[in-house]
């Protein structure tokens, strides 16, 4: 099993639109992700930071560490979002193939964290869903289901991340949704 996941939030604004990368590494963005917010440690990134919390500030134009250490050192620290509502970045790219960046989807305010989901545009390029439709179990509580397993899910992302990281049904197939 893996280590819980690290929360990495925003010690002051950040704008909307701004850029973050490129990401550094092989882009496996949601591998992890499942329907739990794991409570792992939090870090926060400024001047005295007290460790285990992480935040990022804006210096001249660019989000660093505690130690000034610019996106590249902590940017695959970021959770995947599980579900828009929580989403405060998208992953992009200039073009198909490129370097993948984050950008700030609206201003993060000082102490919300950071999390992020593809782009449409990104999602299509790695061949990861960009809907999922709920249906509703017996108590009227909206679960994702994945069509080859019938797997349920709570959050959209979870069920997307599954279909293309861990489905061994789902392979060499594209997705598909009640409405196929």
């Amino acid at each position: 099993s893996r280590a819980p996941a690290i929360s990495v939030s925003a010690e002051s604004c950040i704008p909307a639109g701004l850029r973050l990368g490129p990401v550094p590494g092989t882009f496996k963005l949601g591998k992890y992700l499942s329907d739990r917010k794991e409570p792992g440690p939090k870090k926060k990134v400024f001047s005295y930071a007290v460790p285990p919390f992480f935040q990022v500030r804006m210096v001249r134009g660019e989000l660093v560490d505690e130690a000034g250490s610019s996106a590249l050192e902590w940017i695959g620290l970021i959770r995947a979002a599980r579900n828009s509502q929580e989403q405060t970045l998208e992953a992009v790219a200039d073009l198909p193939g490129g370097q993948i960046f984050y950008r700030a989807l609206r201003d993060v305010q000082p102490g919300e964290e950071l999390t992020v989901w593809y782009s449409n545009p990104l999602a299509q390029w790695f061949d990861i869903p960009v809907t999922a439709t709920p249906t509703h179990d017996e108590k009227g509580e909206e679960r994702y289901i994945c069509w080859y397993c019938w797997r349920t899910f709570k959050y959209p992302n979870s069920l997307k991340a599954h279909v293309h990281f861990h489905c061994a049904l789902s392979h060499g197939r594209p997705f598909l949704h009640h409405d196929h």
